[in-house]
């Protein structure tokens, strides 16, 4: 009796061994390619086929936002400008909200109408105000690809509509839907964690908008990002989601249904929330290093971090990271907005994450009278 019980015990424990093998394993099994980071030092926490060349459908329009957020803070766009719709934009096809040649509509209903309901007729509209034609536009997105260091991303259009040159990948969308909520922050999530919503409220074309994001009812802390489909793409999804102070960014593309994206996309978030745990480094403000700069009138800038910095741990394998810090090219005058350098987290000699580094005040360079002054302080 004692052996059968011993012999069913060992079965069931094999039972659970096996089906915790299977379920890390068969993470995002219907996506061609997903990535799960954490946003905000973009450690990789899961990845398949991450760096693969794929179509990206409407999760384009990342890098469409990322235009518009950035021409936000540049003061070259404000909310509430009113922009007209051209012939160009009003004759997109797929996903729309039927904007009519010279039709207005504010910057901030645009962005609505983009982030929720995908509207590439929207998109336009944005992009020709932005960059005074479609095309300067699209040149615009694949500067900003240099720039954030995407090594598998070339655009052909804002909207995502299908061209064989048109191609990302699930680790280059990750890194831009970080930089988006970098820059978006509130603004940004107030609408994309929107179920719906409504523009032309006050005219007789009052016109709803549906989120396409259908997590947003179905996973709890889900508040964004964007979803794509064409028929050349597959169903393709970039998630974020909040759980306490942890957020994680989730990509998954070429599924074959939206209902399997939708269930591979909780099984990534599900793996992350689950399996690590949250450590800080330092808090908002935190002296993290000092570095002396030439001709500068204090002899040293404090360095810090702009947030309180976390590093993601596995529950069951706490690993001890060294830490190094690089710096840029630190001229005068520095300002305390600019990063001046990053905080790199290593594993055997690898960078596992990344943070930004700022002087904890505005530097200014030494005039002439202070570098007089400083010479008779040395000789007294």
């Amino acid at each position: 009796m004692l052996k059968k019980g011993l012999c069913l015990l060992i079965g069931i424990m094999m039972l659970f061994c096996q089906i915790n093998v299977v379920h890390a394993t068969n993470l995002a099994s219907g996506a061609e390619s997903a990535i799960l980071i954490d946003a905000q030092s973009q450690q990789v926490l899961y990845q398949k086929n991450a760096n693969k060349k794929l179509y990206p459908a409407s999760t384009t329009k990342i890098m469409t936002m990322i235009l518009l957020f950035e021409a936000i803070q540049e003061k070259n766009l404000k909310w509430d400008d009113v922009l007209t719709c051209s012939a160009y934009a009003s004759s997109m096809g797929g996903s729309q909200v039927y904007l009519e040649e010279n039709e207005t509509m504010s910057v901030f209903e645009l962005f609505k109408c983009i982030a929720i309901a995908s509207a590439n007729d929207a998109c336009v509209v944005v992009a020709e105000n932005i960059a005074g034609s479609h095309e300067e536009f699209v040149s615009m997105m694949n500067e900003k690809a240099k720039a954030l260091k995407l090594k598998n991303t070339h655009f052909t259009n804002c909207t995502g509509l299908h061209d064989i040159n048109h191609y990302t990948c699930a680790k280059d969308l990750s890194t831009m839907a970080a930089y988006l909520l970098q820059i978006g922050g509130t603004k940004l999530l107030s609408v994309t964690s929107l179920y719906d919503s409504y523009v032309r409220e006050k005219t007789k074309q009052k016109f709803w908008l549906v989120n396409t994001n259908k997590l947003l009812k179905q996973y709890p802390g889900v508040d964004g990002l964007k979803t794509g489909f064409t028929k050349e793409a597959g169903y393709c999804i970039v998630t974020t989601c909040k759980k306490k102070d942890l957020r994680l960014i989730g990509v998954v593309m070429n599924e074959d249904k939206p209902q399997t994206r939708n269930e591979d996309m909780k099984g990534l978030l599900n793996f992350g929330f689950s399996k690590y745990q949250q450590v800080k480094l330092y808090n908002k403000g935190e002296i993290i290093d000092t570095v002396k700069v030439k001709d500068m009138v204090e002899q040293k800038i404090n360095v810090v971090s702009h947030k309180n910095l976390y590093y993601l741990y596995e529950k069951t394998n706490q690993k001890k990271l060294k830490k190094k810090i690089v710096y840029g090219s630190l001229q005068l005058p520095i300002d305390q907005k600019r990063s001046i350098g990053k905080l790199i987290l290593c594993n055997n000699g690898k960078a596992v994450a990344t943070y930004p580094l700022y002087s904890e005040k505005n530097v200014k360079k030494m005039s002439f009278l202070d570098k007089l002054l400083r010479v008779y302080q040395s000789l007294i």
